[in-house]
């Protein structure tokens, strides 16, 4: 029988509830259970597919193509799992679903109220998902905080499942903030009693505690915070902020976080195997060597809008015994060469990410085509290949103006052009070309020596392709298409053969690398860069 964990978070937003499920996720793991890890929205959207990076942060893709929180690429990273579009579900999707089955009459004439249909609904999510992964333990990470009006409908969902499945089979676990107030030296507890006390006037009492905090939570606070609401002692853990977020399973194993709740649904404890994570977190801790990668997009005031791109370069940094720092370049000032040669000098590598819209693209080719001629490790990622086809057909294939039509509809040349069947479309939400697709690599290319296999399967996320009119042409002059449909018409991956490694792709890499296996493209990347640096 499955058992259920519910994750909420009080006090304020952005408490790293997602790390903490993905933590624990990572610590069941380790004991032999297999985990599934589900995220609950508040907000109306559908997805996040059409919500922008600066509200959300970055849209992660799931295999089945479900376009979700980031929070989901926490959970892969961490459990070394794939994930499915059920494991994602938003207020709007729950909404949906109920008006649909109105609009049908499958409720048969009743009035369609909060409760008891969408309670059912988010229920029935829950069952889905159970169903589906069949596992030991189903995690459930409500976003938001408790309080939020917009949260009220998944809280209820919970209380009533929890009645539904009885008592052992389930817990909660709230995730509160500690301020630390520096002029008098001491953490406050209020806010998170007054947080508790919230959830369990909406009918839920947590049985365990996360708190965050800036420093040690002293045992006289720990006890304190029991007394006041209503848990055991052994079960309020401090998870202190770290370095590095891979640090956290074994912060929160070190207070036997995962033996507590085994306990509390009444099952056997087993010995962790986590040999590994802690020499991932030892290389973390002491690297040898450091690198400078630049990430070079139109979002860099929000890094969120760019964690599975960081992550994956911090991952195959570990492989190579390096620490990766990270230089946000706004491409909207680099729409002069000389600015670009100027901002990727003292840099190792350079990355150009996925995005959409014209603005920051003229930067973004002018630091491509530094990385190009001065032989730069580069890794262009969706828009990045089309960037980095538009810069090799203007200046080196000779198509003066040449351009993408997603930013400039009479463009002379169209080398980058709205795909085939993206033609007809007219809705935005969940209609790119979305999931995993198998690709073809080039026998004896640099991607293929990366990966080691012919046949590739990678997430995408995008609307528009390199144009077939142009293929051959761009070829003919030296930038190698390495990476194909099975069919051949589309352009996967581009190299040029020349550089020691200048590699697009039209895909997301970024979300299938692991912190205990990092992407090949991107370890292709920090090896090149390891190597210009000696």
């Amino acid at each position: 029988m499955t058992k259920y964990i519910f994750i909420t978070g009080g006090v304020v937003s952005s408490l790293g509830k997602g790390i903490v499920a993905a933590s624990l996720g990572k610590l069941l793991r380790a004991r032999g259970f297999s985990v599934a890890i589900q995220k609950f929205d508040p907000y109306i959207n559908v997805d996040p597919g059409t919500m922008s990076p600066f509200q959300h942060g970055e849209v992660f893709v799931t295999d089945d193509g479900a376009e979700t929180d980031l929070d989901l690429g926490h959970y892969e990273r961490f459990t070394n799992t794939s994930l499915h579009q059920i494991n994602n579900v938003t207020s709007g999707s729950v909404y949906q679903t109920v008006i649909q089955k109105e609009r049908k009459g499958e409720y048969l004439g009743a009035t369609v109220q909060v409760i008891p249909h969408i309670t059912n609904e988010i229920k029935a999510r829950l069952q889905m998902a159970t169903k589906h992964f069949k596992p030991d333990f189903l995690i459930a990470e409500i976003g938001g905080t408790i309080g939020d009006i917009e949260s009220l409908p998944f809280i209820e969902a919970i209380r009533q499942f929890r009645l539904e499945e009885g008592i052992g089979n389930s817990i909660s676990i709230h995730v509160t903030l500690l301020p630390y107030l520096q002029t008098s030296g001491e953490l406050k507890t209020k806010p998170s009693q007054h947080s508790v006390y919230v959830l369990r006037s909406y009918g839920i009492q947590p049985e365990v505690l996360v708190c965050r905090t800036a420093i040690p939570i002293h045992k006289a606070e720990k006890e304190k915070i029991a007394l006041f609401c209503s848990v055991q002692k052994d079960c309020v853990f401090e998870c202190k902020d770290m370095k590095s977020i891979y640090e956290v399973p074994l912060a929160l194993e070190a207070q036997n976080m995962a033996g507590v709740v085994l306990k509390l649904l009444n099952i056997k404890d087993k010995k962790p195997n986590l040999s590994s994570w802690e020499k991932l977190v030892d290389k973390i801790k002491h690297p040898k060597n450091t690198l400078t990668v630049a990430l070079a997009g139109k979002y860099t005031d929000l890094s969120d809008a760019y964690i599975s791109v960081v992550e994956s370069l911090k991952h195959a940094g570990l492989e190579f015994d390096s620490k990766v720092n990270i230089k946000w370049l706004a491409t909207e000032e680099c729409t002069d060469l000389n600015k670009a040669k100027e901002f990727l000098s003292d840099v190792d590598a350079l990355v150009v990410p996925g995005g959409f819209g014209v603005r920051g693209i003229e930067g973004k080719l002018n630091v491509i085509r530094y990385a190009r001629e001065n032989n730069l490790p580069f890794l262009g990622l969706c828009l990045g290949l089309q960037c980095a086809v538009i810069e090799y057909a203007r200046n080196v294939a000779g198509l003066e103006g040449a351009n993408s039509t997603e930013f400039d509809e009479n463009t002379k040349y169209p080398v980058i052009d709205l795909m085939t069947e993206q033609k007809n479309v007219a809705g935005y939400g969940g209609t790119m070309r979305l999931g995993a697709y198998p690709c073809h690599l080039k026998e004896g290319s640099k991607v293929h020596k990366a990966y080691g296999t012919k046949i590739i399967s990678e997430r995408h996320r995008h609307r528009y392709e390199v144009n077939s009119e142009y293929k051959k042409l761009i070829e003919d002059k030296g930038l190698i298409i390495s990476g194909s449909s099975p069919d051949g018409l589309l352009a996967e991956v581009v190299e040029y053969p020349k550089n020691d490694w200048f590699v697009a792709c039209q895909f997301h890499p970024e979300f299938k690398s692991r912190p205990e296996s990092a992407h090949p493209l991107f370890r292709g990347l920090i090896k090149a860069a390891v190597n210009r640096k000696k």
